[in-house]
């Protein structure tokens, strides 16, 4: 049988440049996180995306280390990047991006 091919499923919604690939989105589920513009989802990798600097913020379930993410074709910012936290049972998301979704587009 053929090699199957990982393909993009999550899109820039403004521009439409790739972020990232269809068997992340089982990470979590879409009402656990949220952003700016509502709802987000949680992906363990990104791609085609600038991550800023790094800012303290405190978020609904403690305080972080954070970096925006934005859109490395459009400049658009996306979301959020978790750095570090200080709560253990918090650290699964250091190393995540959260990725609102009203930013992306999802194309099958």
């Amino acid at each position: 049988m053929g090699e199957s091919k990982t393909l993009p499923k999550y899109f820039c919604r403004n521009c439409e440049n790739p972020l990232a690939l269809g068997e992340e989105s089982h990470l979590q589920k879409i009402c656990d996180f949220y952003g700016a513009s509502g709802a987000a989802f949680m992906f363990s990798h990104a791609m085609n995306v600038v991550v800023g600097p790094k800012i303290g913020r405190k978020l609904l379930t403690g305080s972080y280390v954070v970096a925006d993410v934005m859109c490395s074709k459009c400049g658009e910012k996306l979301g959020w990047k978790y750095v570090e936290t200080f709560n253990l049972k918090q650290r699964y998301k250091e190393g995540m991006f959260v990725i609102e979704k009203l930013k992306l587009t999802k194309k099958y």
